[in-house]
């Protein structure tokens, strides 16, 4: 018995060394200069892999949360899709900010709970633009904080829409049979002026 409640008390210890909250000291250093607050930012260029007509999409798209426990919020400002196409592109969140290979060295969805598309924490889904144009925010349940944080990883804007984990197939569960990659960017740490214009 005594055995027992001495292996009950080590995994309750033990397991809360795990569960602690992140101590302020384990954020960067911005979250201090901008009151609590993290911001990243992501400068989206065309894919360097593109076939001849394909769209060359520019643009930034932005990130802010305020502490580990808040929301993230993502905002899109897309352009150089076609001004007369109108349906929806799917915009995810890719494991490596590596673009040596254009955005196709980026991996596959940061994943990092390993469970069904579309449910990873990049996922944002469908986007349609307007006069080619994608202007749209979204509140995310990817974070800036701690270690699956996605500083540093990339976002991908697809040719087609995102089916949303419903087509039937593996391709389906792993990226939403999105399609080529459009264009892409690295996510990196920022300051708050591009959420001041």
């Amino acid at each position: 018995m005594k055995s027992m409640q001495l292996a009950l008390h080590l995994v309750v210890v033990l397991g809360c060394q795990f569960c602690r909250p992140m101590s302020n000291e384990a954020f960067p250093s911005e979250y201090k200069t901008f009151s609590g607050s993290l911001y990243a930012s992501c400068r989206m260029r065309p894919n360097t892999q593109l076939s001849p007509g394909s769209p060359k999409v520019y643009g930034q798209v932005l990130f802010k949360q305020t502490g580990p426990e808040g929301k993230l919020r993502v905002s899109f400002r897309l352009h150089g899709l076609p001004a007369s196409i109108h349906h929806a592109r799917a915009i995810h969140i890719h494991q490596y900010g590596d673009l040596s290979e254009g955005c196709t060295s980026t991996g596959g969805h940061y994943n990092p709970s390993g469970v069904n598309h579309p449910h990873h924490p990049g996922d944002f889904g469908n986007f349609v633009s307007r006069n080619g144009k994608i202007r749209q925010s979204v509140d995310s349940e990817a974070t800036l904080f701690g270690g699956l944080s996605v500083l540093g990883r990339a976002v991908i804007i697809h040719e087609k829409e995102d089916d949303m984990g419903l087509g039937g197939d593996t391709g389906s569960l792993l990226h939403g049979n999105a399609g080529r990659r459009l264009a892409c960017c690295v996510i990196g740490m920022s300051t708050a002026q591009f959420w001041n214009k």
